[in-house]
């Protein structure tokens, strides 16, 4: 595991900047032969959130820099940006993560996040309802509004697979770097994406219902009393888009 801030190999003293980046942002990756998925929705990602959080521009150069300098090649990559005296770009890597292809379970909670179009680091609500739901046996929270309306999973994006076109939830949300590059391979190949209102019970309609992050895409098969049926080809063809994907190089 390491960590790089502004392109260099951290040090004892950055303790006090590591504990600014609490009010911040960040995007996670998956790095494989030291190449990513989706780099250049990674980097809007972090351009989008430095503007809006600190109004400054960011060093996109600085980024691929201290990512390269982990010189991660398999692995689990976070890219944080913070402002301590100046926009700061902190790296960090870790063990792969290979998402195993088992359905997921997913728990239904009252919860929306703050700022939920922006991937900040104030997951501690987040980090606590999925804990709570893996302690009820189940894989991932599932957020809801008090009306039962579907914005996102905890750490996760949604979707529904009708076998002619792709629903993703109506309702605020984080807008993940694999939905993106989702949609563009789905339109790709002539599968369409649209938003509806969906609620828990309407789930049990669609033939195949996903999770997408950094980790990958894999199906759900319950939501909390819901039994949903998987239609492996349909998911088949859900995965297969996903993975068509290219690579980036930093």
């Amino acid at each position: 595991m390491g960590a790089v801030i502004d392109g260099r190999a951290a040090e004892a003293g950055d303790v006090a900047l590591a504990m600014s980046a609490r009010y911040g942002h960040f995007t996670a990756m998956q790095v494989r032969g030291g190449k990513v998925r989706g780099l250049a929705a990674h980097l809007d990602r972090l351009s989008g959130a430095t503007r809006e959080l600190f109004g400054q521009e960011l060093d996109l150069d600085l980024v691929r820099a201290s990512v390269r300098a982990l010189e991660a090649v398999d692995a689990s990559v976070r890219v944080f940006v913070c402002d301590a005296g100046g926009v700061r770009v902190i790296a960090v890597s870790g063990p792969p993560v290979r998402l195993a292809a088992t359905p997921k379970r997913l728990r239904s909670v009252r919860y929306q996040r703050f700022l939920p179009h922006i991937k900040h680091t104030g997951g501690f609500p987040q980090g606590y309802l999925g804990r709570l739901a893996e302690r009820e046996g189940y894989d991932e929270a599932l957020l809801t509004s008090d009306d039962g309306v579907i914005s996102e999973g905890a750490v996760t994006n949604l979707g529904c697979f009708d076998g002619d076109r792709v629903i993703w939830p109506d309702a605020p949300m984080l807008r993940g770097v694999t939905m993106r590059l989702l949609e563009g391979e789905l339109a790709r190949a002539g599968v369409p994406c649209e938003r509806r209102v969906l609620r828990v019970a309407d789930l049990t309609e669609f033939p195949a219902v996903f999770l997408a992050n950094s980790w990958g895409v894999v199906a759900v098969d319950r939501v909390d009393g819901h039994r949903i049926e998987v239609d492996e080809a349909l998911m088949a063809r859900v995965t297969g888009c996903y993975e068509s994907a290219g690579w980036d190089s930093f």
